[in-house]
């Protein structure tokens, strides 16, 4: 059974100012059963911001309700003029005045700022968000964002503490180019392309399976986009935009930390829900190291296993995504040999094994990459989640050493894994929460 579900009516403050007290106590465990994948936290916060292009009502179904960034999120459709009723896997938005064209919003910030910033000016002709927040990933800026508004006819500017954009005027479709393959900045290209004047092209975009869902979410409310491969998206505007409904894409995240649970844990779990064909590079890896896994439609079965090293570097998809190193790490830790990871999108991006190290993980640094020495015993300690997936695998180490693992704002783990202390519970790990 699912935690009771968190509403709506949830206070902001509690959404948006989480404890840095909360502190999760993780003891070894074999994780045996089966676990049923949510909807993708990195698809539906794209969705409810996509939401803002529409004064129609929208329906998200396999929405992953209890995540803590999607509350943010909420409460910021909320505070710009949207009604959300919240349920069982489910979210109707119904726009209830006139949209705001400012966010005035005081809680905790998150990336997702800027898809707001640009549905805003697309929606409205002007827009003023709280400069973006969430995990810190390297030089994460957001220049691409702002690139991509002036090339479509606004002025950008900083004022206060927000990201402020005008085009009185309306978008103007256009040729934009991407310098890189930026995941944050081709979905807000989509947005603003909907309604924009005439045909935006952009190129150079990063293809992956949560774009490809904002894609089929906005076609099905009357968008006209066509995707042309990595080369390019071509979206013709202004969408007449109606309501409708869309079911949310399983979280291919959520599925491969299940996997790599299974495997560094000496378990057996049935994955439900799997989305085999998003995670074709990260399985491969997975094999070829000797993990066990059976797949059936959209199942998986993931078994105890003899593992061994892999060598990894991050990249645009189908590559391994940078959120999946720190998962990757934990498994080098329990393998036999050394491992090598090299993050190629964000240089550095290695805080999180300092606090592996503290429970005996052996690692080092070597100019870009991070080599991990498998096979040493880790150990229960008391560190801290840095960001989200730091977290998910600091829980995923605390399955397997020896002792109590004392997680530190383990509040990061459930901004992205739905439900997750009910899911562990059912598949025998041993965690809870601090009083």
């Amino acid at each position: 059974m699912h935690e009771a579900l968190i509403e709506t009516s949830t206070p902001a403050s509690a959404a948006g100012h989480p404890s840095s007290d909360d502190v999760w106590l993780v003891e070894p465990a074999r994780l045996e059963g089966v676990v049923e994948l949510s909807g993708a936290k990195n698809s539906a916060l794209r969705l409810l911001a996509a939401s803002l292009l529409t004064p129609g009502t929208v329906e998200l179904t396999n929405y992953p309700e209890s995540l803590l960034d999607a509350r943010v999120h909420v409460a910021m459709l909320e505070a710009l003029g949207k009604r959300c009723t919240v349920s069982a896997g489910r979210i109707v938005i119904e726009e209830e005045r006139a949209l705001s064209s400012k966010l005035e919003y005081t809680g905790r910030a998150i990336r997702n700022n800027l898809l707001i910033w640009g549905a805003l000016t697309a929606r409205t002709g002007c827009a003023a968000v709280p400069l973006p927040g969430g995990c810190r990933l390297g030089e994460r800026k957001y220049d691409l964002h702002v690139h991509l508004l002036e090339k479509l006819g606004a002025r950008v500017w900083e004022e206060n503490g927000l990201l402020c954009a005008e085009a009185p005027n309306g978008l103007v479709g256009c040729d934009v180019h991407l310098a890189l393959r930026s995941t944050g900045a081709t979905e807000n290209g989509i947005l603003c392309g909907c309604l924009a004047r005439g045909r935006t092209r952009i190129w150079n975009p990063h293809i992956r399976p949560e774009i490809l869902d904002l894609v089929d979410f906005l076609r099905e409310l009357g968008a006209r986009i066509t995707v042309r491969g990595q080369e390019s998206i071509v979206i013709d505007g202004p969408t007449e935009f109606t309501g409708g409904s869309h079911r949310v894409v399983p979280d291919n995240m959520e599925g491969l930390t299940w996997m790599i649970a299974a495997f560094v844990t000496g378990g057996d779990l049935e994955i439900r829900g799997f989305p085999t064909t998003h995670l074709e590079v990260p399985l491969i890896h997975l094999r070829e190291s000797g993990a066990r896994y059976f797949t059936s439609g959209d199942r998986v079965i993931a078994r105890a296993s003899s593992i061994y090293p892999v060598e990894i570097s991050t990249g645009p998809y189908p590559g391994i995504n940078s959120d999946m190193q720190p998962l990757f790490a934990v498994y080098g830790a329990c393998a036999r040999g050394g491992s090598r990871i090299v993050d190629l999108r964000f240089p550095g991006r290695y805080a999180y094994a300092d606090e592996l190290a503290k429970m005996g993980l052996r690692k080092r640094e070597e100019g870009n990459f991070l080599a991990i020495e498998g096979g040493a015993p880790l150990y229960g300690a008391d560190v801290d989640a840095i960001d989200l997936r730091a977290g998910a695998a600091l829980l995923l180490a605390g399955c397997v050493a020896t002792g109590t693992t004392r997680i530190r704002n383990a509040w990061q783990i459930e901004r992205g894994y739905d439900h997750v202390l009910a899911k562990l519970a059912a598949v025998g790990a041993r965690v809870h929460k601090s009083k």
